[in-house]
């Protein structure tokens, strides 16, 4: 017999210790020789990344121990920090940034030496930064982009693909880098080379478009020594966003971008690349589903060309799957497995192909397709149940109506532990969960810190409001100059809607979002008196100050479209932020701060706090030293997991002795 227990009180055994050491994914995998390497999270080792290897004979080994921290800050959400190239003698040579001091280092893991650094130091602003790299050794240099800082501002900076010599001698000399682009544009992709040598192709954009407003596929030639030159766009604009250039063995250029209402994958054939404005042929049209997603890191990647002729694609709408795309017939036919969700990271050589994938019963692993056999295998950074997985939650795909009968998508995770049972005369509390971004989406995955909370009786709502990818642009767009508007009003129509059939708590209703969706949980606050409680992870609370220097160059002039030129509409600006509204906020809320955030700035949170000082509202501030956008040590994380359960059980009525109680000022 189950016992009962009141919701919210149940035991289980996973902790908050638990849930942290799982945050957290493996990235940027890649094939090397016979080897398939990845960097991986280490939670419990101050949050760095760790590059790893899996041997041909399937052994795991680290390729840099700690202190090394392989992680770039290029745009500040980073990109790819890693490339190597397998060499007929002396094993494998490595390019990495170390996120530390951002300098690019080459290494030779099968060797004797330490990595010795190939970029110098600079003290402008935030220095020099690099990402997504390649080595070209028989050129003797890594193509990538160079991020450089020429002033103090977050926004005194320049962007453009570079040459960094292997041999060290830019380590200590700026001028051996070569810059391989003009800086006409902000932002940039690392170049790619054709393989017959003579272009280059990469991906452009410019304020005050993020990259899935518009972008352009670039091409260029390739000279001797100097810069590209004949650089043109070949592909995209401001009204079409190119997510990823790729070169197929022919000389085609293969391309993810959105004409349409979906990102698609498009070719455009050599010969027609010597002309002015090429067209692009689309390879999977009319599928009514995403072949891409937004760049929020350089070097993102949604496809991979085979020799063979196909192509590995990662597509679908609200969750991902692998596929194999036949470019000529259109045949599309997916990897067998449970993942739903594959990370835009792939690898691929002769009939492998590597990605990152997840499902709702495991977490990230690093998974290889082969294309000859159809065999689809876990080999790296494995999922192991820590605990009974009769913990973990189902979720439930819903989708909802909004106002004005718009469509809603969300994630339901109903309370559940296989050892209570609550009474029938009960319902449950439950937190909506608004994901960051705002143009990303929550995805369908194992996630510890939601069974942390269900498997205690806690439910949880992920909602993918308007505004959230893998649903097209026109779903995406939605947000367009309504933020504050939209999402917050999903997030009530998905609470109330749970409340109305009868499966949350109507009076024990919370919400909680990190970065954007922090924006989105203290707007909600401030907005409706749909919720009893928030709990607001290092967000966005000011737009004014956000938008005049309040954040980094990436998203300095994100809000143009989210809200509006601030010049134009001075008025929503105000209207809509949370900190000029502090008088609306009335129930209790938990704010947590990185204090070396450089997205969303600790002064935001600290000017909100002040304005509610003498108001009698309820809540509790928790800074961490040394976190940055987005929580990567363990301690912070279980820290941060146990406030949130607290601000819950005190705000619900719901008795736990088995946690630090969270004290709220008033």
């Amino acid at each position: 017999m189950v016992p009962t227990g009141a919701y919210g009180t149940w035991p289980s055994p996973i902790d908050a210790a638990l849930a942290a050491s799982h945050d957290g994914r493996p990235e940027f995998v890649g094939i090397v020789g016979d080897e398939v390497w990845w960097t991986a999270p280490r939670p419990t080792e101050g949050g760095r990344r760790e590059l790893m290897r899996r041997r041909a004979g399937g052994a795991e080994e680290s390729v840099l121990p700690a202190p090394w921290n392989v992680r770039s800050r290029v745009i500040e959400y980073g990109g790819r920090p890693w490339a190597a190239a397998d060499r007929p003698r002396g094993g494998p040579i490595a390019v990495f940034v170390h996120h530390a001091d951002q300098r690019l280092y080459v290494f030779e893991p099968d060797g004797a030496g330490e990595p010795r650094p190939l970029t110098p130091v600079s003290g402008a602003g935030g220095g020099l930064r690099w990402a997504d790299p390649v080595v070209h050794v028989g050129r003797g240099e890594v193509w990538c982009v160079l991020e450089e800082f020429t002033g103090e501002a977050p926004t005194d900076v320049r962007r453009v693909a570079a040459a960094v010599p292997l041999d060290g001698s830019a380590a200590d000399d700026r001028s051996a880098v070569r810059e391989l682009t003009d800086d006409r544009h902000r932002f940039v992709t690392g170049p790619r080379l054709s393989p017959d040598g003579r272009r280059a192709a990469w991906i452009a954009w410019d304020h005050p478009r993020m990259p899935w407003d518009g972008t352009e596929a670039m091409v260029g030639e390739v000279s001797g020594t100097g810069a590209f030159t004949a650089v043109r766009p070949v592909a995209g604009g401001p009204e079409e966003s190119v997510a990823q250039v790729e070169w197929a063995p022919d000389g085609s250029l293969l391309l993810v971008s959105d004409p349409g209402n979906w990102w698609e994958l498009r070719r455009i054939r050599p010969d027609a690349l010597s002309s002015g404005r090429p067209s692009a042929t689309g390879l999977c049209e009319g599928r009514g589903e995403e072949f891409g997603g937004p760049l929020w890191k350089i070097g993102l990647q949604w496809f991979q060309q085979l020799e063979s002729g196909l192509v590995a694609v990662i597509h679908g709408r609200g969750s991902t799957a692998l596929g194999i795309l036949d470019p000529e017939t259109g045949e599309l036919v997916d990897a067998a497995g449970p993942w739903t969700e594959w990370a835009p990271t792939l690898a691929a050589h002769g009939t492998r192909v590597v990605g990152v994938a997840a499902s709702p019963r495991t977490g990230y692993e690093v998974v290889e397709l082969d294309t000859r056999t159809g065999r689809t295998r876990v080999i790296g950074a494995a999922h192991v149940d820590a605990v009974d997985p009769a913990y973990y939650p189902e979720p439930q795909i819903r989708t909802f109506t909004g106002p004005d009968n718009r469509e809603i998508h969300a994630h339901i995770y109903q309370p559940h532990n296989p050892d209570r049972l609550a009474s029938d005369d009960e319902l449950p509390p439950f937190v909506i969960w608004a994901h960051g971004g705002p143009t990303g989406r929550a995805p369908l995955v194992l996630d510890l810190e939601i069974a942390y909370f269900t498997s205690r009786g806690i439910g949880v709502a992920e909602v993918n409001y308007g505004g959230s990818t893998g649903y097209g642009r026109e779903y995406r767009e939605r947000l367009r100059e309504q933020w504050g508007v939209v999402d917050v009003e999903d997030c009530a129509a998905v609470a109330e809607a749970l409340a109305a059939e009868g499966t949350a708590d109507p009076d024990r209703l919370a919400i909680r979002g990190g970065s954007a969706g922090g924006w989105t949980a203290a707007a909600s606050l401030a907005g409706t008196d749909v919720y009893a409680c928030g709990t607001i992870l290092y967000p966005v609370l000011d737009l004014r100050g956000w938008a005049t220097d309040g954040t980094h160059d990436f998203e300095s002039r994100y809000l143009e479209s989210l809200v509006g030129p601030l010049a134009e509409v001075p008025g929503r600006y105000r209207d809509r932020s949370p900190i000029e509204h502090v008088d609306r906020i009335s129930v209790p809320f938990l704010l947590l701060q990185g204090l070396d955030d450089p997205i969303c700035p600790p002064a935001q949170s600290e000017r909100f706090l002040a304005r509610t000082e003498g108001r009698g509202i309820a809540h509790a501030y928790i800074a961490f030293e040394g976190e940055s956008h987005g929580f990567r040590r363990a301690d912070t994380m279980i820290r941060a997991l146990e406030a949130e359960l607290s601000l819950y059980s005190q705000t619900f009525g719901i008795p736990r002795t088995d946690i630090p109680r969270l004290e709220l000022k008033n």
